[in-house]
């Protein structure tokens, strides 16, 4: 029987994941080692319950005695903590998502990686700002990475088979959020309750601002350099606002490989669950005649300024993604709390980055964990310097 881990059981990533285990036999099927949730207590206690996992852990200790209460006399381990939910990763099983949103998962991912487990990774945040070491980890422990990410899924199976060597250029597919075609002018008034109406897919809060202002593509042309290896000037950017061709392959005959999908993450996270064979995925099947059509369009730099930010963080390595994705976790805080506007985000990170270049050596490259997470913290404290001065300004 396989054994699995949830990181993140009770997001959107999770509960995708938790319903392909149900339909799959559940807790007769697999055997369910780790469930590792926010704050919501009952929903990650009725995960735990159904499909009899070893232990649940919460991630705020003060959440803890909610969840012994609501696992009283089922047998499941209740633990909370960061600390917690990095021991939990050290238990042993076969497959391990990594579903957790932000810098938080990092630390279960590199510890999952160090017991040579398979991980599929849908926590970007790990490749932007540990990419080499995370990649180098799963070299040195014989561990497997796979793709969670719609897209990054999409380019790892257009590869399949293929010789990377060949390929020109990599291009992920972009939705343009709920904002593609507002007026330039009327988005510094854009509020968290439009940012999050996202056009095409069901997705949290925070993804779906980033989303919105592309921040969310922007650490996927990140992830896509560290993960693949290709050079910046390889990949590219498309909106597509249908959000059913997810990425394409270019390569050097001229031929161009398109991966196509609905717009359901269970397609991604199936593939990775049943890797390397391809079992049944319980996803819309498409109907091209149906759509009739599909659209494509270059993003705005003007409407998107984090994709410039983005490549230039590409260009210059080392620890400038963990300051840049902790940038943006601030500034997203900030905007989602009303402190900020729309725009204001992407200035927020952009000053951060410029702050942290001329004190804090962005360019070099991490020994260990330890500078990834000292220039975490240094980012935030000066992103957060940033959007109480923008604030302070309106």
């Amino acid at each position: 029987m396989r054994s699995i881990s949830i990181f993140g059981a009770t997001g959107s990533i999770g509960e995708s994941t938790v319903d392909l285990i149900r339909r799959g036999g559940g807790a007769e099927a697999y055997r369910v080692v780790a469930l590792t949730g926010a704050r919501n207590v009952a929903r990650l206690a009725e995960m735990a319950r159904e499909l009899r996992a070893e232990v649940a852990v919460v991630a705020h200790e003060a959440e803890l005695p909610a969840l012994r209460d609501a696992l009283a006399g089922s047998g499941v381990e209740a633990a909370a903590g960061a600390a917690a939910i990095a021991e939990a990763a050290d238990r042993p099983a076969d497959w391990v998502m990594s579903g957790i949103v932000g810098a938080a998962g990092l630390v279960p991912g590199m510890r999952a990686l160090r017991h040579g487990r398979t991980l599929a990774l849908a926590n970007k945040e790990s490749l932007v700002t540990a990419g080499p070491l995370l990649m180098a980890t799963a070299r040195v422990h014989g561990a497997t990475i796979l793709p969670v990410d719609s897209e990054h899924s999409a380019v790892f199976q257009a590869l399949t088979g293929e010789d990377a060597g060949a390929v020109e250029r990599v291009i992920i597919t972009a939705s343009g959020g709920p904002f593609r075609d507002w007026p330039l002018e009327k988005l510094a008034e854009a509020t968290v309750a439009e940012a999050k109406a996202h056009p095409n897919w069901s997705m949290g809060s925070r993804i779906s601002i980033d989303s919105a202002s592309m921040f969310n593509k922007a650490l996927e042309l990140i992830e896509t350099r560290e993960f693949f290896g290709f050079p910046p000037e390889m990949i590219e950017v498309l909106v597509h606002p249908q959000s059913i061709v997810h990425a394409l392959v270019g390569f050097r005959d001229g031929g161009v490989m398109a991966h196509l999908g609905p717009a359901d993450m269970r397609h991604a996270i199936g593939f990775a669950l049943h890797w390397p064979e391809r079992g049944h995925v319980p996803v819309e099947r498409l109907d091209l005649a149906r759509l009739g059509s599909l659209t494509f369009a270059a993003p705005d730099a003007a409407r998107f300024p984090a994709l410039r930010l983005a490549r230039e963080v590409m260009e210059m390595r080392g620890l400038s993604g963990a300051a840049f994705n902790a940038a943006k976790e601030i500034a997203l805080d900030h905007f989602m709390e009303g402190e900020i506007g729309f725009l204001d985000m992407a200035a927020v990170v952009e000053e951060t980055l410029a702050r942290l270049a001329g004190e804090a050596g962005l360019g070099h490259s991490a020994t260990g964990l330890d500078d990834v997470l000292a220039m975490d913290h240094l980012a935030r404290v000066r992103a957060g310097e940033a959007a109480r001065k923008m604030k302070e300004g309106r």
